[in-house]
């Protein structure tokens, strides 16, 4: 047996023992899904991270870093503003008001700000995280069969089999408790193998200080901060685009669970510099360690997708066979898996959430037993994990040229879209209606797909759509949505 695969073993005995002592803590449904609100601030902060990052921390932004250069770093800056925004301004608010009202999900607190006696906000938050929880697991599960593809040269199928079956068993055992702690163990070995890389690669040069004239040989548009082909219209349309993807932590329910489950608003405070040095490094290494890739495996004239992979996605792979012993790469597979489960623990266990005490008891059977709640929640989590597994398999035939980076943003928009808004507005604005919320939630809802499908076919203005993607129009139109209904219906 090779190194790779006995440092996967170690790593998968880790996850699954995880998952075996966490369901040892599970006697609740507030333990299930929020781990009794005990969470200190490193579990809190570093397990929202690393759901926050997911795979395409390692590979989508690696290669975008590989094929524009410089300029993704935007989403970088991103990224860090939209976390900082989140722990600084709202984070304590959040917590406040959902401890006051007892909520353990987010429809819970949502219910319970506008003292609905409706079940439309249940129903609504239900649909929009099943579908586009769905969705986004796909493209983590997408990224598990190219990272066993890639560096072990297994199957496709087999990869994301494997990967499937791992993250489904921690989750069905401990539920909140065990995503919680396998996301800190993840988050930590995200951590590391990031920030080692680039030093190490950079040292493996025979010149480092050619570096930045070597990249500019080979495109000047790699170093340049506004892209390939400098300043213009479409490339600030591309840098907000870039800069939007950090509105995803400003309410996206798979991250604001973890100030449900934090202990107190002490922990938020000081897991908020946890939080934001995480994201500057962690994200900082990826675009340069994609940028390390491009200056070694190109030259000027060449088509870099044909050496690097669709969007560049294969750089970091390429990358660490050539300056990582053996022995080493096999840490690094589970470094790229971590990414991705700790993502896709967190994104199945609130859209269970949803589905489950949001719809089903909320609506339907609001006498069942917790106990039988919990048997429920872990049926509806391994049901939408398959549902993800076969979009999953559906895409990669349909769309063999697809990024990993922009399947994982449609799924992110598409969860931001829905809420962020109505929590954003929520927190800080009492004009705030019922009717103005369902309106925001349905507006960011449908907006998604259309800006996404719709608007880049658009002739003369299609481009600019296309580069500023969905997340920033969307919001921007589900918040204005809301903002006139309440104010023009508020009775």
């Amino acid at each position: 047996m090779s190194y790779n695969f006995i440092f996967l073993l170690i790593y998968f005995i880790i996850l699954i023992s995880i998952g075996y002592f966490s369901s040892k803590k599970v006697s609740s449904l507030s333990d299930y899904y929020v781990g009794g609100k005990k969470l200190g601030y490193w579990i809190a902060s570093l397990s929202a991270r690393a759901t926050g990052e997911s795979g395409w921390l390692l590979i989508g932004l690696t290669g975008m870093g590989a094929i524009i250069g410089l300029s993704a770093f935007w989403v970088v800056i991103g990224e860090v503003v939209g976390v900082w925004i989140s722990w600084q301004f709202m984070a304590k608010k959040f917590k406040k008001m959902t401890d006051d009202y007892g909520s353990i999900t987010i429809t819970d607190f949502l219910v319970s700000r506008f003292d609905s006696s409706t079940n439309v906000l249940r129903i609504i938050s239900a649909t929009a995280l099943s579908l586009f929880v769905v969705i986004y697991v796909s493209a983590q599960i997408d990224i598990t069969g190219k990272t066993f593809e890639s560096f072990l040269g297994l199957n496709y199928y087999t990869g994301i089999a494997i990967g499937f079956g791992i993250v489904i068993f921690y989750i069905l055992s401990g539920g909140f408790v065990a995503v919680a702690w396998s996301d800190f163990f993840q988050g930590i070995l995200m951590f590391i193998g990031l920030i080692i890389l680039p030093p190490v690669i950079i040292l493996s040069l025979n010149n480092p200080l050619a570096l930045f004239s070597g990249l500019k040989e080979i495109d000047p548009g790699l170093v340049n901060i506004w892209g390939i082909g400098g300043f213009s219209v479409i490339s600030v349309a591309s840098v907000l685009g870039f800069l939007s993807i950090g509105i995803g932590f400003m309410g996206s329910p798979q991250v604001y669970v973890r100030f449900i489950a934090i202990k107190d608003t002490n922990e938020i405070e000081k897991g908020k510099w946890v939080a934001i040095g995480y994201t500057l490094l962690t994200d900082s290494s990826a675009v340069i360690i994609g940028m390390l890739g491009r200056y070694m495996f190109t030259k000027n004239g060449f088509n870099p997708e044909l050496i690097l992979g669709v969007g560049g996605e294969d750089v970091l792979s390429l990358i660490l066979n050539q300056v990582m012993p053996n022995i080493i790469v096999g840490i690094y597979i589970a470094v790229i898996l971590s990414a991705v489960m700790s993502t896709v623990d967190s994104l199945l266990v609130v859209a269970s959430s949803a589905v489950t005490r949001d719809f089903y008891q909320q609506v339907f059977y609001p006498e069942v037993d917790q106990k039988d709640l919990v048997k429920i929640s872990k049926k509806v989590t391994f049901l939408l994990a398959v549902f993800a597994l076969l979009v999953a398999i559906v895409v990669s035939v349909y769309s063999p040229t697809r990024t990993i980076f922009w399947f994982v943003i449609f799924g992110w928009s598409g969860i931001a879209a829905t809420f962020c808004p109505v929590i954003i507005m929520s927190l800080f604005w009492d004009g705030l209606t019922e009717k103005g919320a369902i309106v925001s939630m349905v507006t960011g809802f449908i907006s998604v797909p259309i800006f996404k499908f719709v608007f880049p076919n658009i002739n003369y203005v299609g481009l600019y759509f296309d580069k500023l993607d969905v997340m920033l129009p969307s919001v921007l139109l589900a918040i204005i949505s809301g903002s006139l209904v309440s104010i023009c219906f508020n009775k």
